[in-house]
């Protein structure tokens, strides 16, 4: 069992501005993601310049944090939001959603395409492979504002959060920044550099899915249910009800597009 260390959410204090860790993360996940894309498309020879690529990352930031809010507000906490429409707006006070981001990268993707002509399934794929990068960060940022921490456990490793009580629980943060970030990374690269896996467009994309959604799935069990809503159907939580279309549909289109014929 261990004490939570004694971080301070606030990384460097100027006085009259403060940048706490988890803005770091953003910057550090955003800034990485954004140097090996560019280190992909140069290996790949693919024929998409430099601003390209920053107009996409840019959609990409407004997406993730106009979607990541939104979502939360939708899938976690609705009620609440509706009576009280200016606290949607403080993000500051944390609540964002991984699967609310995603669906605003999505739509990110779908507009830089349509502004670049650039087709969205090799964006989609692009942005798949460094994804886990911004992941582990953010879990890392989860950890250290001892935040999303998991359920009571009496394993060894367990951890006393300042906000979970007397008893140690799970650290689920660093378990999701192993699996969601180092691990799928990794996994994503094995499939990368695979000579043809990135010919066969979309399959990375839908590994990226599925991969992604079978890991949150089972790290759920470790995870503290949010407090409002806690277990729903079947005793699954919100996170597990969320990632279970993305673990159906990431395996459908890893069969599809596997079987398709390479693009020339």
């Amino acid at each position: 069992m261990f004490q939570f260390p004694n971080i301070n959410p606030i990384a460097i204090d100027f006085g009259f501005i403060k940048i706490s860790w988890y803005a770091l993360s953003y910057i550090a996940g955003i800034l990485s993601s954004w140097y090996f894309l560019l280190k992909i498309i140069k290996i790949k020879k693919i024929k998409i310049n430099n601003k390209i690529v920053s107009d996409l990352i840019s959609n990409c930031m407004i997406g993730i944090i106009l979607g990541g809010r939104l979502g939360y507000v939708i899938f976690y906490n609705p009620e609440y939001y509706f009576e009280n429409l200016i606290e949607i707006f403080k993000i500051w006070n944390g609540g964002m959603s991984f699967h609310g981001g995603l669906i605003g990268v999505i739509l990110a993707i779908i507009y830089s395409s349509k502004a670049s002509k650039i087709p969205v399934i090799i964006f989609s794929d692009l942005l798949s492979l460094v994804s886990p990068i911004g992941l582990f960060f953010g879990r890392i940022a989860n950890f250290i504002n001892g935040e999303l921490f998991g359920r009571v456990t009496n394993h060894y490793f367990g951890i006393i959060f300042p906000n979970g009580g007397k008893l140690p629980r799970h650290p689920s943060q660093l378990y999701e920044a192993f699996f969601e970030g180092l691990v799928l990374l990794s996994i994503m690269m094995f499939l990368f550099n695979r000579s043809n896996i990135f010919e066969k467009r979309g399959f990375l994309t839908a590994s990226f899915l599925f991969f992604y959604g079978i890991f949150r799935f089972f790290i759920e069990y470790f995870r503290e249910p949010d407090g409002h809503i806690g277990l729903i159907y079947f005793n699954l939580s919100m996170g597990q009800i969320l990632s279970l279309p993305m673990i159906v549909f990431g395996l459908y289109f890893m069969t599809i597009f596997y079987n398709k014929k390479m693009d020339n």
